[in-house]
């Protein structure tokens, strides 16, 4: 028997998605346990042409019974509920009809036919044409108790348009909602400032202000993002009547492609260390996979839903509001800003930072929350030994799986058995390795500087391979090794194939896959690989200089500081070798989609899928292949605009940001224009890598310009990561646009000798192929010479 009628508290998780979005929203909230006038949704199956078919009118009659209790003249109100209705995309608010006030069953069966045709209304063809969606909308129909409100009102838990998170605001009617929603009356305004819900606006609602602010709270953490909140108070209670998406914080099109968290509320974004791991744009299956270990292995979650990473135009960036608000909790202002540039890169001079008003008892919920995470990461540190000596074993186990087998669903038990737990535990790992990482090198970093200054401290910690070679070291001077003889090619790319400057997007091919790929980087290095031993003994007599005069000056710290020198050497190393597991593990990944690409003949535009909807493919469920074309469509667009700021704050669209021809490349404010760059004859960033050389500046866009850049000039470019390490072996010196003192690219500098500054901001503007420049590597500074032009 069929059942086209379901009360809230009766729909489980199978009816709600075919209750529409106002339905199966108002049936989950109610079993949540908030205060929701209580009712029943009529599903579209309910319907046979434009009639509701007689056992649903039986079986709404029943329901109608219930919520009467007796009372015969109760009012009910009737609403649509389509299928698109209240979406992340759309809220199609005010589109459909709703029926207020009806109460004898005559009057609910005519309201109920009102709504259903009401999906068939020019407005509704026009606003769902303008959003690109179908016209076709399956409808559900919801009856609740009417609430005899003495107000109504919306509240926004962000302003819709610049997404801020200071305040909520909202309006209110006295009465029924309908005039507001309508436009009838003019409203009265409120805000409820955060963090303590402060109330500013008629004295009416005042008393339930509180209410209002813990309600919007609440729902704001449950549902995962900022809301639109409909509320009615009535017999001195207050009713959630719905809430939605705010949609012009929306942030992603799934069908589309499309990505812009910069759009969900009013932050400072950096993508200082982002685009070092990330430095493209990412395809759909990438950003899926990455998007798991950013969101779905974070020790902590900070209360009111605000994202810590983000993928705006298909690039990865981190919340800097976020961290520096947190910092703020227990630091003053500038202590606060220090100590976030030292994570996510130097902020600009001047450069406003949006604090968040975070709730009261964030810092203890996230010391609770930590504890878990603490004593995780003891047990994860001891085992990263075991995982970088396992896993290289464990990769060509399971690729040699995936090569052979024989159909979808072999692919399926491969990736849900072997290679989403691995990549899970991988992504734990590499936590655990960032964690130990800094916590040994920061506070290490700053006791140098004050013991023997920059320079000193920067030659110091030049050292880190002194007891064991970086993983981060291996593709360059493994390079030198093959040189050399003193190792094969099949041992250099079962040893480093993996890694590469495109090592984490899923779509570009590893060296492992490029039989010339060793041939090819040799050509190119030519005889600079020679001179790679006098650079790396250079930098050991400047490392023993420096300690020598740390010596003699303190004595007595001298043994606790190599101790701390050798544990942050081990910590290197720990993070290096897990990162470089990891990356083997996301090759396994591509080899899993490369496989699934071709056992269901899509070949490359497997990319172009996320992975659950690469599983969904295999187990048969075609749906999500229409989306292939308009994802690669704005994929490409985003591929063909130079590389965004460094620094992007507020609402940001990178197709008018790259038309400016005033555009700055360093950072970006929404909040006010911002003057245009100067040609300075002083670039000032982070101090990467010591030393001090004059040479002509080669600016290269990818790694595979690097071809152009000759021996002895000065590398400089948007960012690098491990993958650019071969060129370092001709590079005088190397200056980057994004990067901090601790990246990988960095350190790789440190170790080979090589000058560097990182995350200048805007080194690719201001310089130019052919300047003659000074690097000062200790001081963080570039000095323009001469300019070709």
């Amino acid at each position: 028997m069929n059942v086209y009628v379901f009360g809230f508290n009766d729909m489980g998780p199978l009816e709600r998605p075919l209750a529409g979005g106002k339905g199966g929203t108002l049936a989950l909230l109610q079993q949540s346990g908030y205060r929701i006038p209580d009712g029943f949704v009529i599903l579209p199956a309910a319907f046979e042409g434009e009639r509701l078919l007689p056992e649903a009118w039986r079986e709404a009659r029943r329901h109608l019974a219930r919520l009467r209790n007796g009372n015969g003249r109760m009012a009910f109100a009737v609403r649509s509920s389509a299928q698109c209705e209240d979406a992340s995309e759309a809220s199609f608010a005010g589109e459909f009809e709703t029926v207020l006030g009806v109460d004898a069953d005559e009057a609910i069966l005519a309201a109920i036919h009102e709504v259903y045709r009401s999906r068939l209304a020019e407005r509704v063809r026009v606003y769902s044409e303008a959003q690109g969606l179908t016209i076709d909308h399956q409808m559900a129909v919801v009856v609740q108790r009417l609430v005899r409100a003495t107000i109504s009102g919306v509240l926004f838990t962000a302003n819709p348009v610049s997404g801020s998170r200071q305040e909520m605001s909202g309006n209110f009617v006295f009465g029924l909602g309908e005039a507001l929603v309508s436009g009838e009356v003019e409203p009265y305004a409120f805000t409820l400032k955060r963090p303590k819900g402060q109330f500013e606006g008629a004295p009416e609602l005042r008393r339930y202000a509180r209410d209002l602010y813990k309600l919007g709270t609440r729902l704001e953490a449950e549902l995962g993002g900022p809301q639109d909140i409909e509320w009615a108070i009535g017999g001195g209670k207050l009713y959630l009547l719905q809430s939605r998406p705010i949609t012009t914080l929306v942030t992603a099109n799934r069908t589309t492609g499309e990505w812009n968290d910069s759009l969900c509320g009013d932050y400072l974004w950096s993508n200082a260390n982002a685009a070092e791991a990330l430095p493209d744009v990412t395809t759909p299956l990438t950003w899926s996979i990455w998007r798991l270990f950013h969101e779905d292995t974070m020790p902590v979650t900070i209360p009111g839903g605000h994202p810590f990473t983000g993928n705006i135009g298909g690039r990865s960036y981190f919340n800097v509001s976020l961290l520096y608000s947190v910092y703020a909790l227990t630091m003053k202002a500038e202590d606060a800003k220090r100590q976030t540039s030292s994570v996510l890169g130097k902020l600009p001079e001047g450069m406003h930072i949006p604090q968040l008003s975070l709730e009261r008892g964030t810092l203890w919920k996230l010391f609770k929350q930590n504890l878990p995470w603490e004593w995780r990461y003891r047990k994860l540190v001891k085992a990263i030994p075991e995982f970088v000596t396992t896993t290289p074993k464990w990769c060509r186990d399971v690729e040699n799986q995936i090569r052979t087998a024989t159909g979808p669903n072999d692919l399926i038990r491969i990736l849900q058995e072997e290679l989403l737990p691995a990549l899970f535990e991988g992504f734990w790992m590499l936590r655990a390795g960032m964690k130990l990482f800094s916590d040994r090198l920061n506070p290490l970093q700053r006791d140098l500087e004050r013991l023997v200054g920059a320079t000193d401290c920067n030659a110091l910690l030049s050292n880190l391979s002194s007891s064991g070679e970086l993983a981060s070291m291996g593709p360059a001077l493994g390079l030198v090794k093959v040189a050399a003889g003193e190792m094969s090619r099949e041992s250099y790319l079962s040893s480093f194939g993996h890694r590469g400057p495109h090592e984490a997007e899923l779509s570009f091919a590893r060296p492992v896959e490029n039989p010339s790929w060793i041939d090819v980087q040799m050509t190119k290095l030519g005889s600079e690989m020679g001179h790679v031993a006098g650079r790396r003994e250079e930098q050991q007599q400047r490392y023993e200089a420096a300690w020598q005069r740390l010596y003699e000056a303190h004595p007595r710290q001298a043994r606790s500081i190599a101790a701390r020198l050798e544990a942050a050497s081990d910590a290197a190393r720990k993070r290096e070798g897990v990162r470089s597991e990891v990356v083997r593990i996301v090759g396994v990944v591509r080899a899993f989609a490369v496989r699934a690409g071709e056992l269901s003949g899509l070949e490359d535009d497997i990319f172009f899928l996320e992975i659950e909807e690469v599983q969904n493919l295999l187990a048969g469920q075609n749906s999500a292949i229409e989306t292939i074309s308009v994802r690669k469509e704005t994929h490409a667009r985003y591929k063909a605009l130079p590389p965004y700021p460094t620094f992007i704050r507020g609402r940001f669209d990178p197709f008018q940001w790259a038309a400016d021809p005033e555009r700055r490349s360093d950072l970006y404010d929404a909040s006010g224009p911002l003057k245009a760059m100067e040609r300075s004859q002083l670039i000032s960033g982070f101090g990467g890598a010591a030393g001090r050389v004059e040479g002509l500046v080669r600016c290269v866009g990818s790694p595979e310009q690097g071809d152009q850049l000759l021996p002895g000039e000065i590398l400089v470019t948007t960012t690098t990561n491990v993958g650019w390490t071969p060129l370092f072996l001709r590079a005088a010196a190397v200056v980057t646009d994004v990067g901090a003192p601790l990246s990988h690219a960095a350190i790789v500098a440190r170790e080979l000798g090589i000058p560097a500054v990182v995350g200048c901001g805007n080194a690719t503007t201001l310089l130019h192929t052919g300047d003659r420049v000074r690097v000062d590597g200790v001081r963080g500074v570039v000095e323009i010479l001469g300019t070709d032009w």
